[in-house]
């Protein structure tokens, strides 16, 4: 269901970028950008609950840069969509609570590692005018991510009792974003903006049978840094 929300999200997107932008009135509407995402976690997550569970056990998720790609399409005078895409970065699930389990160390270990795919539709604002070297932009859109290559450590397979899988169901949230763009010239222009989305998940663990299993909660804030270039159709 939350794949097919994002999905109509996207196209919605889309056929407006394609039934709107030609009323633009300008020549070069596409823009296609390639930067840099810098991800701060802002994490929360419940304690894990299930078998043989240490009170106090939970999560925290390291920061991560990776790349930026971008698609933007003016609809209006003021008025845009962007298709923002980050690579897929590995991000590393770290232990919170306890020095440790047992005899086991639990807190600061690195205990899992996930890879997602999180592409993000916006519609934005543009201050000022077409032909201004700068305008800030604001802008409101939803985000999906896709959680894959998910594995646990063996730090992570010694507190949870032996080889462990885990699974994160997919996310759909909201998204905002703020920023400027720099125009040198009718082609070529540089952007930085700032981006927050919401992402939730449920965080569930297999150990030979035994399910374990924490909401986690993450607000990605994204510093973006990139270079774009314009052309017509």
């Amino acid at each position: 269901m939350q794949y097919k929300i994002a999905t109509l999200a996207l196209g919605t997107a889309l056929a407006l970028a394609t039934t709107t932008g030609a009323h633009a009135g300008n020549a070069t509407p596409n823009d296609i950008r390639i930067g840099a995402y810098f991800v701060h976690f802002d994490t929360s997550a419940t304690a894990f609950t299930g078998p043989y569970i240490v009170p106090g056990l939970s999560t925290s998720v390291k920061n991560t840069t990776t790349l930026y790609l971008g698609y933007v399409r003016t609809l209006s005078r003021h008025f845009a969509v962007e298709l923002a895409f980050g690579w897929p970065p590995v991000t590393h699930a770290v232990a919170r609570g306890p020095a440790a389990v047992g005899s086991v160390p639990y807190n600061g270990q690195e205990i899992a590692t996930v890879r997602w795919l999180s592409p993000t539709a916006l519609l934005e604002y543009n201050f000022f005018g077409p032909t201004a070297h700068w305008r800030p932009f604001v802008g409101v859109g939803v985000n999906y991510t896709y959680f894959y290559d998910r594995s646990v450590t063996a730090a992570g397979a010694a507190v949870s009792g032996g080889p462990t899988s885990i699974s994160m169901p997919s996310s759909v949230g909201p998204a905002v974003t703020a920023g400027f763009t720099y125009r040198i010239n009718q082609r070529w222009h540089v952007v930085a903006s700032y981006s927050v989305a919401q992402v939730n998940t449920r965080l569930t663990t297999d150990t030979a049978g035994v399910f374990r299993s924490s909401s986690v909660h993450f607000w990605p804030n994204a510093v973006v840094l990139s270079v774009g270039y314009s052309f017509g159709l």
